[in-house]
């Protein structure tokens, strides 16, 4: 069996660790399988070298940035290959652009266009365990790239697709996806399995489990992922096309992100072209907006809101601020004292009133709910952040989440 492993930053995070990842890896080769092990930088490295470059400039670059943070990876899976080898089992490490993980020109921030893993394919006919670096890969014209943030998640999926492996196996601090963050709700329970599309949810609205950009791709080449603790022994939980089983349970997780903020524009002229107006200026500075609610027309007036990241929060005030001047608007307000909380399920896609009980399990703590966003598998509220761990316990009772599927 092939078989994909990716062990992330605090799983390689120090000599010892690394020791351990390659037992592992030796375990799993002597059971009989194919190996292929991507791994991230060791913990803290890439905001080290991040911060170096930025003593040097406060704009670096990002070609040059992606130089520079691929180094860490690099370190990484040579250490990992001799750690291997002093176990008795052959190894070679591979860098992004050996593998020919080809991405397009967004530094920092690349997406893959091809992988050609005849490299691997040799590699793994040799008996080799094959470790490549994560997070990296080239363009067209051999120019380093990087794929944001979690993209050693990215680089693991995306090889098990390009080898037709068995399982993608994700190592990581935590033993599994639960039903919330185990540290706000003591009583949260691993999940055996959930589907590609609630893992999207949970991880788009601020479960740091999985990267978003990861899931989609497994999602789209029908890889199946195993999310386990590099530290302990435990099953961990798949990720899977949803079953009859995932269908009658209506929420399976909640999720909440203290990383928003909130931009409103007062008094807008209601009229075709204005909201295009806006968000195109916000589009242009590649900023992601999140929620829109815009308010029903009074004197040919309206007020618009929506939210964005909070890094992103200063950059987008000053965008629709000018924005906002150019069409006669009113006041332009900011708030980053804000934090979403959203419930997710396939279960509500046949099931009624959860969106009613999650308002009411929220109003009875007098958590006051400022915005709301849906989509067919979801529920997102913005609400104040000083309440954002209490509105987690507090749905998480409300669904019964502690006694939820296994």
């Amino acid at each position: 069996m092939l078989i994909v492993q990716k062990y992330g930053g605090t799983s390689v995070g120090s000599v010892d660790r690394i020791k351990n990842v390659a037992r592992r890896g030796a375990s799993t080769k002597e059971m009989g399988n194919e190996l292929v092990v991507v791994v991230s930088a060791m913990a803290g490295e890439t905001d080290r070298l991040l911060n170096l470059a930025y003593q040097i400039t406060d704009t670096p670059n990002e070609r040059e940035l992606d130089v520079i943070l691929a180094t860490g990876e690099q370190v990484s899976i040579g250490l990992l290959a001799l750690a291997l080898q002093a176990l008795g089992h052959k190894a070679r490490s591979f860098t992004g652009s050996q593998v020919k993980i080809q991405t397009d020109r967004s530094y920092t921030r690349a997406r893959i266009m091809s992988i050609d893993a005849d490299r691997i394919r040799q590699a793994l006919r040799e008996g080799e365990v094959a470790i490549v670096a994560g997070f990296q890969g080239v363009t067209a014209e051999e120019d380093v790239t990087t794929l944001g943030r979690g993209g050693s998640d990215l680089t693991a999926v995306a090889l098990a697709a390009a080898l037709n492996a068995e399982v993608c196996e994700i190592y990581t601090d935590v033993d599994g996806v639960y039903t919330a963050d185990p540290n706000v709700v003591p009583e949260a329970k691993r999940l055996s399995r959930i589907s590609y599309d609630e893992m999207l949810e949970l991880a788009s609205l601020g479960a740091k489990v999985l990267q978003t950009r990861s899931v989609e791709y497994a999602k789209i080449h029908h890889v199946p992922i195993l999310v386990r603790s590099s530290f302990v022994e435990s099953e961990g939980t798949y990720v899977l096309w949803e079953d009859k089983a995932m269908e009658r349970v209506v929420v399976s997780g909640i999720a909440y992100d203290k990383n928003q903020a909130r931009i409103t524009v007062t008094r807008v002229v209601d009229r075709p072209g204005v909201a295009a107006k806006l968000f195109g200026a916000v589009a242009e500075t590649g900023i992601v907006v999140d929620m829109i609610v815009q308010n029903s027309s009074q004197d040919g007036f309206t007020d618009i809101s929506f939210t964005v990241s909070k890094t992103d929060f200063q950059k987008a005030y000053e965008v629709i601020a000018k924005i906002a001047r150019e069409i006669g608007a009113g006041e332009v307000l900011g708030d980053d004292r804000i934090a979403k909380v959203s419930i997710v399920g396939v279960g509500m896609r046949t099931h009624s009133g959860v969106a009613a009980k999650m308002f009411d399990a929220l109003a009875r703590h007098n958590i006051n709910i400022m915005m709301i966003s849906t989509s067919e598998i979801a529920v997102s509220c913005v609400i104040d952040a000083k309440f954002a761990e209490l509105a987690v316990r507090v749905l998480h009772e409300a669904f019964q989440l502690g006694e939820g599927r296994g």
